[in-house]
């Protein structure tokens, strides 16, 4: 038996702020409910009525209770609101149809499920729905004499409300029924680790309010003073730097410098400039330190945080789009900026940070910033607040975080499910202690050198290779990472030209010829010659030295057409299976859990493309793929099931977790030396039954305060 739930609710804190701050003072207004294919029942609990009996009955009979998005809303909502009602519905029975269109990388949104299955939607009547829910489960706006509309005071808008809300119901159970049930809730182990997701999201974890506080008193401060001198620097030209275009023009206007824009990495570029001038140099600086946007992360977390200190609801399931990673809601602790390391060295008055240097700079700042004195030891408070923005996670009273992260595990599970087994082996040499650094050694292959010739600037050149190239990255995408890096592509071009005579001389030759070609495409990126064919030199060196890499990408292209051309066909690609089941592309990974693409399609000159969510528009459309995507699509999700197989481990163990952040786990434990970071590393780094073969390797730290280790 299924029972069919959704809730209707009234608060005066938006929701905005968060689930669980939401639900610590909400109220539970309608209940709408339906056992299988039955009518739509009602409890308006606003008239005073009991729990209908049906309903009653079937709380304690039914095998599943389904849900939209029940796990992230109502569960917490009726923890507080109606806790009698929550003692009675037993974690194992719940269900979320979010949930199950994520896990089969579907939107999340109902409306937009029942417009890809064909779910007939009145559309009038969901317009009114969302007007109606605007007049009752919100407090009416300041200026209104009436703060809050009820069944008493609108009694027809009242009806109309419940129908729209029975109307939830009735959309929910018909798309339950057309989404697929593969990924959830039939794989029972991902129903189980979704359980334990929930888990971990209604245990939260513990924030420092005190340092939240105070971080956003100093950012206030700080951003008077650079508006202050901003005007003072410009006469009054440009009140702030934030105007973009303002400053953008007087740059031009009064000093001759024409920038492109005014991003992090221009405005770094143009600031390190030795000939330029004093007072457009602080200007510029000012820009940088103003536009620092993490610092709001503050303001979220002091709305968001519940009465206890802790943050909660802050992992989605299967939020991130086809891979079946976790995607941050709220905080988005997901997207915490790293450390500043040149920054810290700076305010530091060294100029290369030794052990404890950075552990020094966030002790000393913290203390200052809840001194409120920061301005006085600091020169750049809102940098400050920035590198220090992850220290506002803390252990409670009695216990300690241990926090570990596996090592490139995207690295690894490319080899791995590729084949590339010299790669593998180098991993377990390096994990081993024999072996050499994996950045050294991809630069060494690509030029035939000796890893022990390999420099520091070298290194950091493999490094960008590893983390551009795996995905049948070109020159495009080397250039984006170099970016990340703070590379000079003069640096590059100088390095890889000084090596050539290491090259291939059919690599260079195809490099140049890329260029030609390039050139008559219009595809140059705007790049010079050189560094055009300096990039392109590493990309074929690198691809020269993975060929199992290499050579998958078009084979799991050629799978996936094949498939999609020849429904009901099990295909195989080494460790992938695919195979096309009605509209779905099915691609099942080793852990058994399957990737999935609605409505694959192959155009007449070989282009793959599916139904999906477009990552930067954010809308419903067909993308394009290819083999490298598909590649990555199938590392990132494979590295996910490997930390998501050993979380029940690592809870089983006595760690608790409170947060996941791509690869890495954050953990509450009592403290004691039972537990250590150490033994949490060998915890998530066990290799699952599926994965035999794997090198895998992690490492963390402990303390009571988190920080980028």
């Amino acid at each position: 038996m299924k029972l069919f739930l959704d809730t209707e609710t009234y608060c005066e804190t938006p929701l905005k702020n968060g689930t669980h701050v939401y639900a610590e003072k909400a109220e539970v207004m309608v209940v709408t409910y339906a056992v299988d294919d039955s009518p739509v029942g009602t409890w308006d609990r606003t008239a005073g009525e009991p729990m209908p009996d049906d309903l009653d009955f079937a709380i304690d009979e039914a095998d599943e209770y389904w849900w939209q998005n029940g796990g992230m809303f109502d569960r917490p909502v009726l923890s507080h609101a109606m806790p009698d009602l929550y003692a009675r519905l037993p974690e194992h029975k719940w269900r979320d149809t979010m949930v199950q269109a994520y896990a089969h990388s579907l939107p999340g949104s109902l409306d937009l499920l029942c417009e890809i299955f064909h779910v007939p939607l009145d559309q009038a009547k969901q317009k009114d729905g969302k007007t109606l829910i605007q007049l009752f489960c919100k407090p009416r706006p300041a200026y209104s004499e009436l703060r809050r509309a009820t069944r008493e005071t609108h009694p027809e808008e009242w009806a109309r409300f419940l129908d729209y809300a029975r109307s939830d119901i009735t959309a929910m159970r018909a798309i339950h029924k057309k989404m697929p049930a593969w990924n959830y809730p039939n794989n029972k182990n991902e129903l189980a680790l979704w359980h334990l997701d929930q888990r971990i999201n209604m245990r939260g974890m513990q924030m420092d309010i005190e340092l939240a506080q105070a971080a956003v008193r100093a950012t206030d401060k700080a951003k008077r003073e650079l508006k202050e001198r901003t005007i003072e620097l410009t006469d009054g030209e440009v009140q702030s730097t934030t105007q973009r275009d303002k400053l953008l023009k007087y740059l031009l206007a009064e000093h001759g410098v024409d920038l492109p824009d005014l991003k992090k990495s221009t405005l770094e570029r143009r600031i390190n400039d030795p000939d330029l001038p004093d007072e457009l140099r602080m200007l510029l600086a000012i820009r940088l330190e103003a536009t620092m946007t993490s610092t709001s992360k503050y303001q979220t977390l002091l709305r968001g945080v519940s009465r206890d200190g802790r943050l909660r609801g802050l992992m989605q399931f299967n939020g991130a789009n086809r891979t079946g990673r976790v995607a941050h809601r709220l905080y988005q602790p997901g997207n915490m900026p790293r450390p500043d390391v040149g920054l810290i060295a700076r305010e530091l008055g060294v100029e290369k940070l030794s052990d404890g240097d950075a552990e020094r700079y966030t002790a000393t700042g913290i203390d200052a910033l809840k001194a409120d004195c920061a301005d006085l030891l600091f020169s750049n408070v809102m940098g400050l607040t920035a590198n220090v923005v992850r220290g506002a996670i803390v252990a409670p009273p009695g216990k300690k975080l241990n926090v570990s992260d596996l090592s490139n595990i995207e690295g690894r599970k490319a080899a791995w499910l590729s084949g590339e087994e010299w790669k593998l082996q180098a991993f377990r040499d390096y994990d081993a202690g024999t072996g050499a650094d994996l950045y050294k050694l991809a630069y060494a292959r690509s030029f035939g050198v000796s890893v022990d010739d390999v420099t520091k600037d070298r290194r950091q050149l493999g490094k960008v290779q590893e983390l551009a190239l795996a995905y049948e990255g070109g020159v495009g995408a080397f250039v984006t990472f170099t970016m990340t890096y703070k590379m000079e592509l003069a640096d590059i071009r100088a390095a890889v030209f000084a090596a050539l005579d290491l090259v291939d001389a059919e690599v260079v030759r195809e490099s140049r010829n890329a260029w030609e070609w390039a050139t008559k495409q219009k595809r140059t990126l705007g790049l010079e010659q050189d560094v055009y064919i300096a990039c392109d030199i590493l990309k074929r060196a690198w691809r020269r030295a993975h060929p199992k890499t290499s050579s998958y990408w078009p084979e799991l292209k050629d799978a996936a057409i094949k498939a999609i051309c020849s429904p009901g066909t099990t295909v195989r690609a080494r460790r992938i299976i695919m195979r096309r089941d009605g509209n779905w592309l099915r691609v099942q990974m080793p852990s058994g859990r399957q990737l999935c693409y609605i409505a694959p399609r192959v155009s007449d000159d070989g282009q793959i493309s599916y139904m999906g969510v477009n990552q930067y528009t954010r809308k419903w459309q067909r993308v394009k793929t290819y083999g490298g995507k598909i590649f990555e699509n199938l590392c990132q999700a494979s590295a996910r099931d490997v930390l998501f197989a050993n979380m029940p481990r690592v809870e089983a163990a006595g760690y608790e977790i409170v947060l996941s952040i791509h690869d890495e786990l954050l953990t509450e434990t009592p403290d004691t030396e039972d537990y250590s970071d150490r033994q949490l590393s060998e915890l998530i780094s066990t290799v699952p039954e599926w994965a035999e073969g794997l090198p895998l390797s992690a490492g963390g730290f402990e303390g009571y305060r988190y920080r980028k280790d």
